[in-house]
Formats: C-alpha cells, structure tokens, sequence
C-alpha cells in the first residue's frame, strides 16, 4: 500500500453534520451517500435525533435535521470538521436556518457548505440561488463563519450531488461529494481541543444553553447537570439575554422556550471540573435533566468561570448546627406544607405551631403571604415569579433549619421541580412535606379572601387550579385529607409524626 494512503488510513475520517430542512436528511444522504444508504446507513446509530452514517469515502456523516432543536443533534454536531446547511431553494434562509447556523458557530464549526436544495422546483435558475448566498453570507459573517462553500443541488434528481450537472450550466463550482472530498480541515487541531485538560473546578459559569424541551426554562428552577463524569443540582439564576436567531440581538427574557439560546448563569451545589468549551468539547458542554422525568432538557456550553466562583468560600463556625438544635433538644427540619388555596394550609401549620410551642419547641412559620409582603414583594404571579418565590423561601427555610429550628412553610408551591429542589437544599430527612389534599370545588366554595371568585371572574391572573396549573406531590411524607380529617386531628397526627422521626429529642 502506497505510504499516502496508509496516512490516509490512519487520518480520522472527515466528520460530517447535515442540518437545515427542518425535515429528514435522507433525500440527499441518498444520492450522497448510495453505498451506504444501501447497507443501511452503514450500520450508524439513530436516536431519534441524529443518524451517523460512515462510508467508504472516509467520511462520517451525521443526520442532525429536525423540526426541533434535539440534545442528540448538537452532541452529533459538536466537534465536526464541517457541516453542510439546507436550504429550500424555494423558502430561501429562514429562521430556523439562521437557528441552525448560531448553533454551528456556537459548536466551534467554521467550515460550512450551503447547500440550496430543490433547484428543480425553480427551474435551475440562478437568480433564487443568489439571492439566497448574498442573505446567508450577510447573516454568517457576523457569526465568525467565514468558510462557506455554495452549492445548487437537486436531491430528487442528483444534480451536483455526485458530479456537476449540466442542468444549471451557469454553475461552475464543485458537485457536493467533490467539495468533501476536497475538504482539509484541521481536525487534529479539533482533537486537541476536544481533549485539553480541564482548567480548574467551579461552581458557577456563565453559559450560553440551548432549550430542547416544550415546557420552558425558567428562572431559579433546579435542574440536574450531567457534565463529563460528574453530577450536580444546578440552578439557573438569572437568564441574562436570549438570543434574537434572526438578528443576533441580545434580548432580555424571563424564561427560554423551546428552541430558544440564552446566556444564563448556572449556580451548583458543588465544583465540578470544567473547561470553557473553546478548550475543551467534553468538559465545556454539559446537559440539564428535568428531576421528575430524567429527560434531558437543555443543553450548555460553558463561557467561563464566574469570578465570584472563585471569591466565595462557606465560612465554617465553632457552633454548628448540630450544637444549636441540642441546646433545644430537637432536631432541626423543614415541614413543609402544600396544597390549593385555601386548602387550610396556614390553618393546619398555625395549630401544629402552637402545639410545638407549648411543649418548649423552637419553630418558625414562613406563610406564603407575609413573605409576600416583605422578602418576595418585588415578584408576581407568573411561572417565572412562582419558581423564583419558592426559591427563595426554600434558601431561608434552609438557614433557619441550620440554626436549629423547625420551620414550618405553608405556600401552595405548585410545581414538583420546586418542591423537589427544597427538598435538596436539607440534609436526608430533614424536609417532611405535608400534601393539603382539598379537592377544588371545597377549596373553592371556602373562599375566605375571596381569590377564587376574581379568578373566575378574570380579575386575577395565573391562579392555581384556574389558569394556572397544580401538580400534587407524588409521595408526600404525610397526606392530610381535609375532606375528613379536621385541622385539629390533621395537627396532631403531625406533631406525632415529628416525635416517631425523632425531631422532638426529649
């Protein structure tokens, strides 16, 4: 074997993502790639999300086009030596085209071939083509791509697929398959960059993410991060700017829908070792996982390390909370109870209140509505507000369980992810929540502050169980029936439930 092509052998193969479309790639991998669409993509992966395709030709291929922005399409696309970007010769650049070229750019690729497919549906002709070149190059310059190959492409047909096509004769640049196999970009250098040494370990960044999933990133809200080999609860605090796809304006917003890129700040429970991902592809991109449902839901990359990441350290002193709560011969924890408006939350919390006072117990409540006047009075009502509110209230729980206390939170908190993330802000065992369960119609014709009635009447906005949604616990560790139990029984059974968990130590 000739030495070049035993270098050739042992050169990695050119890795290739096909975006843009908003559809399956398979019309063009067909005449792209006939042997292996003929083996059945050559034994390459799909799930559901990007297929990889390896060929004779030494080149990879993977299949990233999608209606919607998936986690396996950016992990298919990141570290690719070029891509090559559809457009539909007769839509020209669209949104999500300029969607799918932010994302390249973002992922570090800087080589990119447009390819405007359908040009038998314009007759060949030259002038749509163009047209969609001077609108691509115009947008890409200001994304850094300035490697940009242009081709006119027919995939139903085979016109400069595999060779040029005498049917657009006003074309004289290469066909497709000679524009890859022509291609020499660095892909030791992107190697290298792939697998740099992480530069320290941190707990904050700043990070731009890419939101894959329907239901909306929201300020506060806890995700899990899966980054390299390692874990962490991450929080999302705050969302700098999205991303204008169409402008590139930076645009301020409270949460990321789907398909959306933002900046955001991303705060840890712990350091985890990273890397900007211009220095390191593994180590700089990491993933959010939705809590209740292990689906990956937003995917990051890191900018940099936040400065005050590396200025903060927790303090440590002599008395600890462990001394505190001994002093009070209890154990510290958070009850934490959640339920419709006007389910009897505050009710039930003030009379297991009184009933822990007069036993010399050391408690504190924390009402929705007295925070709300204080501490929370600068947010609403909205998904947003409702995240950032239990946020909050979850960090002074936290505290006040630090100096020893039994705190006692009477909120509706209707979301799972929030609930879930106060829960992770205490030691194992230390948060007991207690599901108010009132079916709506009670909770409703109770109706002290008269809530309900501006509800229904469309007065009040984003209310829980009319507009706005309520999803009860799944395993709460106490469940209290109030169309049965009275708020007397209901407290009394819960301070019997602190004395079998051993909070009430003497």
């Amino acid at each position: 074997m000739p030495s070049s092509d035993i270098a050739d052998q042992a050169r990695p193969p050119l890795r290739v993502v096909v975006c843009g479309g908003g559809d399956d790639a398979g019309p063009l991998l067909g005449p792209l790639m006939p042997e292996a669409v003929a083996a059945g993509h050559g034994g390459g992966t799909d799930d559901g999300g990007g297929r990889s395709i390896s060929t004779a030709r030494r080149i990879t291929v993977v299949d990233a086009s999608a209606a919607h922005v998936t986690a396996p399409m950016i992990d298919g696309a990141a570290g690719a030596d070029l891509a090559i970007l559809r457009v539909d010769a007769r839509k020209g650049v669209i949104e999500s085209t300029r969607r799918d070229a932010h994302l390249l750019s973002l992922l570090g690729i800087r080589h990119v071939v447009l390819a405007v497919d359908g040009m038998d549906l314009v007759d060949g002709a030259e002038a749509p083509f163009d047209a969609i070149v001077d609108d691509f190059r115009a947008f890409a310059i200001d994304l850094g791509i300035a490697d940009i190959v242009e081709i006119p492409v027919s995939s139903t047909r085979g016109d400069n697929i595999a060779t040029r096509s005498g049917r657009m004769a006003w074309y004289t640049g290469p066909s497709l398959i000679e524009c890859l196999e022509s291609a020499n970009a660095d892909r030791a250098g992107a190697e290298a960059a792939k697998t740099a040494a992480p530069s320290a370990s941190a707990d904050q960044f700043e990070a731009t993410i890419v939101w894959v999933d329907a239901a909306p990133l929201l300020r506060g809200r806890s995700y899990r991060m899966k980054i390299g080999a390692h874990t962490a609860n991450a929080t999302v605090a705050p969302i700098k700017y999205r991303v204008n796809v169409n402008t590139l304006e930076h645009v301020a917003a409270g949460k990321l829908d789907r398909d959306d890129i933002g900046v955001c700040d991303i705060e840890l429970d712990r350091p985890v070792p990273f890397a900007p991902y211009a220095e390191n592809h593994d180590l700089g991109r990491f993933a959010l996982i939705d809590r209740m449902t292990s689906e990956t839901v937003g995917i990051g990359l890191i900018r940099f390390v936040l400065r005050r990441a590396s200025n903060l350290h927790w303090q440590a002193f002599d008395v600890d909370r462990r001394l505190r709560a001994s002093q009070k011969a209890q154990r510290p924890c958070v009850l934490w109870f959640t339920g419709l408006s006007g389910a009897g939350k505050s009710t039930i919390a003030n009379l297991v209140d009184r009933k822990l006072n007069a036993e010399g117990r050391h408690t504190y409540v924390l009402d929705g509505d007295n925070v709300r006047k204080g501490l929370n009075k600068d947010l609403g009502f909205t998904a947003a507000d409702r995240v950032e509110n239990i946020r909050r209230i979850a960090e002074v729980a936290a505290l006040m369980a630090d100096a020893g206390l039994i705190v006692l939170t009477a909120f509706i908190s209707p979301f799972r992810d929030e609930r879930a993330m106060a829960r992770a802000r205490l030691a194992e065992g230390e948060f007991v929540e207690v599901f108010v369960d009132t079916p709506l119609a009670l909770a409703e014709a109770r109706d002290v502050k008269g809530l309900y009635r501006k509800a229904r009447r469309g007065e009040l906005a984003n209310f829980t169980g009319i507009d706005s949604p309520y999803e009860p616990p799944l395993s709460p560790e106490l469940r209290i029936d109030s169309t049965t139990e009275s708020p007397e029984a209901a407290a009394e059974r819960i301070v019997d439930e602190l004395r079998r968990r051993g909070f009430l130590t003497t």
